[in-house]
């Protein structure tokens, strides 16, 4: 690749000290893209970045700020020539957006909007934006294809997403020579295989898998499962979980889309199958050589019984797919966790 030649090369990559931004920080580094990280560290580490110079070798450009914090970041947009973004930045845990709406949508929203205007104003019209399987609520069909209309989200936090996604649609469809990727994740778990980065909650983890290892690890008693009285084989919650390597790989794949001028797309990406809480525990299990406790707890606000994901576009137009499975998910988690049983700390 010829940097001269390639104008997508610089790289803005917001939240990327978080658990999936690090992970494609990853991935950019080792396709030869130069990578500037913005993240104002709220729920993550400047750690995790120092561990991706550690894996790929190289450097990147960092800055702690907010993009609520709209000074700074135009002094970034005015010093970096970026040329494309990838927005990772945002609040993330759905009980906590059920708690605090307005902190999610402030959050959210406004440092989005924040990121666009800056964008705007220094002609970068390249975006992939990290979005959710969230944005379908309780889905119509499954699986779920991208043309599965999107419902009504059940909690804040993937209402932010589901806004989001509309501002980008509209800021795309005002002017077209805009280039607009929403990828709507399923749910990432595992962690790279060096064990160097992972997923380091702050608090109580809000995902399964985190949970399950810090209980692997001693860090809590048991498990909770929030309900086993769904219409499901064993009573418990469905998902499509999705190794963070293989959602990473599909940023660097969906920039190859954005040098087509390809205008506004959506892609799902997960692996298509669906795993209950109970299936996923006992593959952890059986990848840590022991029985884990847990206790069954009422179902909580806003899950849906069953979601997974038809990624056949993503393979078709991006050529991309997952390829590790859950028991290397599992593996890989777990390596992480042993390693680092405080997480960065």
């Amino acid at each position: 690749m010829n940097k001269k030649e390639d104008e997508f090369m610089k790289i803005l990559v917001t939240g990327g000290a978080g658990f999936i931004g690090s992970h494609t920080c990853v991935e950019l580094l080792n396709s030869e893209y130069d990578v500037v990280v913005v993240d104002n560290l709220s729920n993550s580490s400047e750690v995790s970045l120092d561990r991706v110079k550690e894996i790929t070798g190289k450097d990147l450009k960092f800055y702690k700020a907010d993009l609520l914090d709209c000074d700074t970041l135009d002094k970034i947009f005015l010093k970096e020539h970026i040329e494309t973004v990838i927005h990772f930045a945002g609040l993330k845990s759905v009980n906590e957006s059920v708690d605090k709406p307005l902190e999610y949508y402030n959050n959210n929203i406004t440092g989005t909007i924040n990121l666009c205007a800056c964008m705007k104003k220094y002609g970068v019209k390249n975006i992939i934006f990290s979005s959710s399987a969230t944005v379908y609520g309780e889905p119509a069909v499954l699986p779920i294809t991208e043309q599965c209309p999107k419902g009504t989200p059940t909690n804040p936090y993937g209402m932010t997403k589901w806004m989001i996604e509309e501002i980008l649609k509209d800021i795309q469809l005002s002017d077209n020579s805009w280039n607009v990727i929403i990828l709507r994740y399923f749910n990432p778990i595992g962690a790279h295989e060096s064990g160097l980065i992972g997923e380091d909650p702050k608090g109580i983890p809000n995902n399964l898998l985190p949970y399950i290892t810090q209980v692997a690890i001693g860090k809590r008693d048991y498990l909770n499962i929030y309900g086993n009285d769904y219409d499901t084989p064993d009573g418990t919650c469905i998902r499509d979980y999705i190794h963070v390597v293989d959602l990473a790989r599909g940023h660097v794949m969906a920039i190859n889309k954005l040098k087509e001028n390809c205008g506004f797309k959506i892609y799902n990406l997960g692996t298509g199958k669906g795993y209950s809480v109970m299936e996923v525990l006992h593959t952890f299990e059986k990848v840590c050589g022991r029985k884990l406790p847990y206790k069954i707890a009422g179902r909580r606000k806003g899950d849906v019984m069953a979601s997974y994901a038809d990624a056949s576009l993503a393979k078709k137009e991006l050529g991309w797919e997952a390829i590790y499975d859950l028991e290397k998910m599992c593996q890989d988690a777990w390596n992480w966790q042993k390693k680092n049983p405080s997480g960065y700390q």
